[in-house]
């Protein structure tokens, strides 16, 4: 049961940093991001090709960050930021931008699934059992990321006038906030988190063009679970990552990949706020 505990503990840790980097683009810019799958698969490669360059992790990581926060730039630069106001061809327009990204991906490397070490390895010896190091540095690994959020959010400049715009874009805008100065470094860093948690979740997994598909739906449901709030997408992740573990060990492995999109659904049917107010 040990066992069982820490998956779900981890997973849910892998859940929050791969939709955090959605979370802010929404509660921001009130569009669902759906190239973030394709930013993930671009961190992933990115950290293929640091490792290949022989990189140290420490250098890795902020590699895949700016890779993703650069694309996330230009893609809100040309094409999001003149679909504000359509919500549905901006998301149609990122599903799109994920299919190019994904074929550019294969034109460069190919179609081929490949690996990478995890820069820890072994097993860690906890309570008698033992458990993949590297996945428990993904604790560690969810705790920081939420720790800059709330301090980007809660302690400088950029969050202050983040918080205006997601609050009253208009009134922000009155009071001299450049809100789309706003949205393009909050796509930006939304984008690089994608990328950040596509070079995580690469020891984890194998590394092809469609890497980051699996992991959108899953995001994208937590996202609106969560209500646009950082501790309760920590909370969404916990919940229903771990019904997704407890479904997949003692049920069926697919059912379990079914589980966070089906809870989040009847979560959503019964209350359209999600957990936010619960």
């Amino acid at each position: 049961m040990l066992t069982v505990a820490l998956d779900i503990v981890t997973t849910a840790a892998l859940l929050f940093i791969i939709s955090s980097g959605l979370l802010i683009v929404f509660g921001v810019m009130k569009i669902i991001n759906f190239a973030h799958a394709a930013f993930v698969t671009v961190g992933a490669y990115a950290t293929l090709v640091g490792a290949r360059l022989g990189l140290p992790w420490i250098l890795v990581l902020p590699l895949a960050f700016v890779t993703g926060a650069i694309c996330g730039a230009l893609t809100e630069a040309i094409i999001v930021r003149w679909l504000y106001r359509r919500p549905l061809d901006a998301i149609l327009a990122t599903w799109g931008l994920g299919i190019v990204i994904g074929q550019i991906v294969t034109l460069i490397f190919g179609r081929e699934v490949q690996f990478v070490q995890a820069p820890i390895t072994g097993t860690v010896d906890l309570l008698g059992v033992d458990y993949s190091a590297y996945r428990i540095v993904m604790i560690g690994a969810a705790v920081i990321v939420a720790l800059v959020f709330t301090t980007l959010l809660n302690g400088t400049r950029l969050g202050l006038s983040t918080r205006a715009v997601i609050m009253n874009e208009m009134l922000a805008q009155g009071l001299g906030v450049d809100s789309s100065r706003v949205r393009l470094i909050t796509f930006a860093i939304g984008s690089g988190l994608a990328a950040l948690s596509g070079a995580l979740i690469t020891p984890l997994s194998s590394v092809d063009p469609n890497m980051g598909l699996p992991w959108l739906i899953s995001a994208f449901m937590l996202v609106m679970v969560s209500g646009g709030s950082l501790m309760t997408l920590a909370v969404s992740s916990l919940m229903l990552g771990g019904l997704q573990v407890i479904v997949s060990t003692f049920v069926n492995p697919i059912l379990g990949g079914l589980t966070i999109a089906i809870c989040a659904a009847i979560v959503l049917r019964i209350r359209p706020e999600g957990f936010a107010r619960a």
